[in-house]
């Protein structure tokens, strides 16, 4: 009888702790109706957040740029339209900016994917190359302004002077950046005025001046008002005080550098990219000695490339981005980011 009762107890106790359970995990359950925020450092691949740990404004967000949109972003409104734009604008040949990734994919994957079913692993499929540019715009608005507005071409990031990060699409679509490696690659504007030889007129006069202490900084032109920067009164200063001259295909040619606050960017945006795409190899294209090519690699060694890569690797008309950035500073940070443990870089939820 005795042991009766205490097994009578026993079930009374497991059942109240059941409820315990049963109360507690539904009051730590997303509610109905709730909202999810982002932590603001997340990019999108393949419909999924992958943190960076630097900020990152999606065309989702409030003050991001949308390249899905069909209608010019800077127009007015009532002039914006497709079928205005094909009016106003010269060599508009679509209302879109972008297309589906195809090359690497069965016919049985395009069609699975070719309405939206893109998968993670199929992307790291066919995406091995991480495309750096320099805009020429000085400003990433001015730059989504050139590109969507007026060229009818995207990319996929864009890179503030004060460091933030502007998506404009899902890494699952193909932008329109890099030519023969649109297929393959993701993109990425960093804002910088470029590089000139000596022969060329130069905006850089009119985009860089020396205060009385003899620092360099950005002087936004009056033209683009606060040039869309979000970090308030930002002050942008080059990473080096002084015009930077290289070599790039063939031609020596001066470029001031980026900020601090890109290189920082860049660097995290780069080791999340590589881990979560990881035919992105970490390295730059190098020569037998090891050193930063700076010129077009032939046909046969592009094919063959799987890494970050500077536009000019891919077209002999393209100087971008330039003598001035520092590949091993780029390189090296990234490096040691996806050597950290814990970094969260790899860590993914469902959209």
């Amino acid at each position: 009888m005795q042991n009766l009762k205490s097994l009578f107890r026993f079930s009374i106790a497991v059942s109240g702790l059941g409820m315990v359970i049963l109360v507690n995990g539904c009051a730590t359950a997303p509610r109905v109706g709730s909202f999810a925020p982002r932590k603001g450092d997340e990019i999108v691949v393949a419909g999924r957040y992958v943190h960076t740990g630097t900020p990152v404004v999606l065309w989702t967000d409030p003050g991001g740029y949308d390249a899905y949109r069909v209608e010019r972003r800077f127009a007015p409104m009532d002039k914006a339209d497709w079928k205005t734009t094909q009016e106003e604008i010269e060599n508009f040949s679509s209302p879109n900016r972008y297309n589906a990734r195809k090359s690497g994919l069965t016919d049985e994957e395009v069609e699975r994917v070719r309405g939206g079913g893109w998968d993670l692993p199929t992307l790291q499929k066919v995406v091995d190359q991480f495309v750096l540019h320099y805009d020429v715009c000085g400003t990433s608005r001015q730059c989504f302004k050139v590109l969507h507005d007026l060229r009818c071409l995207s990319v996929h990031f864009m890179l503030d002077l004060d460091g933030t990060i502007y998506q404009t699409l899902d890494l699952k679509e193909r932008a329109w950046h890099a030519t023969t490696s649109n297929s393959r690659s993701v993109g990425i504007e960093i804002a910088n005025m470029g590089a000139y030889g000596n022969e060329e007129a130069k905006p850089l006069v009119e985009w860089y001046e020396q205060d009385t202490h003899g620092t360099t900084l950005i002087t936004i032109p009056e033209r683009f008002g606060d040039g869309g920067i979000r970090t308030p009164n930002f002050l942008g200063i080059p990473a080096r005080n002084e015009p930077v001259k290289g070599v790039v295909q063939g031609r020596e040619l001066t470029q001031y550098d980026f900020t601090p606050e890109q290189y920082k960017a860049l660097a995290h945006l780069t080791a999340a990219l590589c881990k979560v795409l990881p035919q992105i190899k970490c390295d730059y294209p190098r020569d037998a000695e090891g050193k930063l090519i700076s010129h077009k690699l032939p046909d046969d060694e592009l094919q063959k490339y799987q890494g970050v890569i500077g536009h000019y690797h891919i077209q002999t008309n393209k100087t971008d981005p330039g003598p001035a950035l520092d590949w091993d500073k780029v390189i090296g940070h990234a490096r040691r980011l996806m050597g950290e443990a814990d970094t969260g870089l790899g860590h993914m939820r469902k959209r």
